[in-house]
């Protein structure tokens, strides 16, 4: 059996800082990366933009020089699952029956593409974007000739893949069963804004409307029919209905957690000397004012796996990082700051109709999040307003003249 002073399972932004964050707070130790993917660990964002779009090769989506990992002493496990956890041994089991022990566990494996569970589900053609093969799989399809497209779900991910598909000159017909896109994530201004440009650059978007079936011809989709009973001729069908949190081996070992697996204000989970970060770990979030949630972002990703990794060296510093997001569509870029979720005011600054505006979200009169759009200094300036849960006028927030840092 194998030993590892830190073994470290998954090579997404969590596992990748978790390495990174140990040999820059001076760990000496051995350290082993695990993951199921066979390449060396890369940003996963791009995949959904510049990675389909064929703008940036799958090179410059490397988080380190593969080089680095050797360099750092770092070894790299790939294509390779873990199928157990022995806490008490304090060893792993993996794919092939391999045994590694380890002297402190860094659980980073984030989570799986949620997948269509309707009649059909099973078909050719129906992809997830998720990992560098999912997009590959994407890009073959498009290559061989795919152009009707229904991406199912309205989302970041959903929207970010129905903007590049128009690149391609695809029809594209995005279905979304909630009222409205990013109905979970933003206010309504928000997801009137996104609508109205995908349906401008000829996206069909299709509101309240739900999946009943996947038609096939032969084992490949060939339609997707709503509750309606409408049928939408399609050659590939892109899903985008959120993620399964990869924490099974760790919940079957004991570990405590419902929506993925529970960690405490260090990243640490209720099993002796194992650490969660990214996608997978539910924690109470001081901006979901003490709410245990999970994110999904590269800032969670990273902030959580430096927590780890400096309390692991012997330096506790409590996790309490603001959260931020951003979303590139067409031209637009659109930069979060805070959670918006539980707010009782929205404040429109700006003019949607100019494709320069903010939305600014409080709660109990304190600001909580910023949505800015094509506006990075609103976002900049009220990051700063969102972390001092500033107290301020929403008519003041109004006023697109005045800078934000001037109501702080």
């Amino acid at each position: 059996m194998d030993n590892a002073d830190v073994v470290i399972v998954g090579t997404g932004h969590g596992g990748a800082q978790a390495a990174i964050a140990l040999r820059q707070n001076g760990f000496e130790g051995s350290i082993l990366m695990i993951g199921r993917d066979k390449a060396p660990p890369y940003e996963r964002p791009p995949l959904s933009k510049e990675y389909l779009a064929g703008d940036k090769p799958f090179e410059r989506l490397l988080i380190r020089p593969e080089k680095f990992w050797p360099e750092k002493q770092i070894e790299l496990m790939l294509g390779t699952t873990v199928r157990a956890i022995d806490p008490m041994a304090k060893e792993i089991t993996l794919s092939g029956d391999k045994k590694v022990g380890y002297g402190t566990l860094i659980w980073a494996a984030g989570g799986d593409a949620r997948r269509l569970d309707c009649p059909g589900a099973h078909l050719n053609g129906i992809h997830a974007v998720r990992h560098k093969p999912d997009v590959d799989a994407m890009v073959a399809d498009l290559q061989s000739g795919a152009k009707r497209v229904v991406v199912v779900g309205g989302g970041y991910i959903g929207l970010e893949a129905a903007a590049v598909l128009t690149k391609f000159d695809c029809k594209v017909t995005l279905i979304e069963s909630l009222d409205r896109v990013l109905a979970r994530v933003a206010g309504e201004d928000l997801s009137r804004f996104f609508e109205a440009e995908h349906r401008r650059h000829g996206v069909e978007i299709r509101l309240e409307a739900s999946v009943e079936s996947i038609i096939g011809d032969g084992d490949r989709v060939q339609a997707v029919k709503l509750a309606s009973g409408e049928e939408i001729p399609c050659d590939m069908v892109v899903a985008g209905i959120g993620i399964v949190p990869a924490v099974g081996p760790l919940i079957a070992a004991g570990a405590a957690g419902a929506d993925g697996v529970d960690v405490d204000e260090y990243c640490r989970t209720s099993l002796e000397d194992v650490y969660a970060v990214g996608d997978c770990a539910a924690h109470a979030n001081t901006y979901a004012h003490g709410a245990v949630i999970r994110l999904e972002s590269v800032q969670n990703a990273h902030d959580m796996a430096t927590t780890a990794a400096k309390a692991i060296c012997g330096d506790p510093q409590r996790y309490d990082a603001l959260p931020w997001f951003w979303s590139n569509q067409y031209d637009i870029k659109l930069q979060t700051a805070g959670l918006s979720h539980g707010h009782d005011t929205t404040v429109l600054r700006g003019d949607p109709a100019e494709r320069s505006f903010s939305v600014i979200y409080l709660r109990d009169g304190k600001v909580i999040a910023v949505d800015a759009v094509n506006r990075t200094k609103d976002y900049v300036q009220g990051s700063k307003l969102v972390k001092a849960r500033a107290e301020v006028d929403p008519e003041a927030l109004m006023d697109a003249e005045t800078p934000l840092k001037e109501l702080l």
